[in-house]
């Protein structure tokens, strides 16, 4: 034999999955639809707030605004058809998470350390693999298996040791994380193998 063997696994997927589809910020002057869709707002250079959702533009006069609710009110006021008291916020200091394409899987290399972002317009990291981080417990997270996307997921646990010997996190529907603070009502939860779950 004259030459190197050939890799038999050559041209193969690695048997991690492939990370979620990225979560990407838009202005909410565009022509998105906002109702019940995560939203942050703030104004340039000084920051921005997270963590909430947003309902139909409503327009006063010439001005157009956006009602903008905590993200645990929303979901009671849609879990239990509540009103809930929502603030308008101007269009323009609105800001709307959609989400982006996959990226390729052979996509850039995670940079290590400080990463610098502009203060032009809020920006969202790319999904991070939970065994990768430090600390998960109320993070929203993202399960991927077999290329289907699950979110809406808060993770109720750190990583742990499951039965069957795989590092696990236990994760819930973001419906019963915020009912568990609202009503004290346990959520029901998931095991998931880590390799499987993303931070969003």
């Amino acid at each position: 034999m004259s030459g190197p063997l050939p890799d038999p696994f050559a041209g193969q997927p690695d048997w991690a999955p492939l990370p979620p589809r990225p979560v990407e910020i838009v202005p909410a002057t565009g022509r998105v639809e906002l109702r019940g869709r995560r939203v942050l707002v703030g104004l340039p250079g000084l920051g921005w707030r997270g963590d909430l959702r947003a309902d139909e533009r409503v327009v006063q006069g010439s001005r157009t605004y956006v009602p903008v609710i905590p993200e645990h009110e929303w979901y009671r006021a849609e879990a239990d058809q509540v009103e809930v008291f929502a603030p308008l916020v101007p269009v323009e200091r609105v800001w709307v998470e959609t989400l982006g394409d996959r990226p390729a899987p052979t996509g850039p290399v995670r940079e290590q350390g400080i990463q610098l972002v502009s203060l032009d317009g809020p920006t969202h990291r790319a999904p991070t693999p939970v065994f990768e981080t430090d600390a998960v417990s109320g993070r929203r997270v993202v399960h991927v298996e077999d290329a289907v996307e699950h979110r809406d997921l808060r993770a109720v646990t750190e990583s742990y040791s499951g039965a069957d010997g795989d590092i696990c996190v236990r994760v819930t529907p973001e419906l019963e994380w915020y009912r568990w603070a609202w009503r004290g009502q346990p959520p029901t939860t998931m095991e998931i193998p880590v390799h499987l779950l993303w931070i969003e």
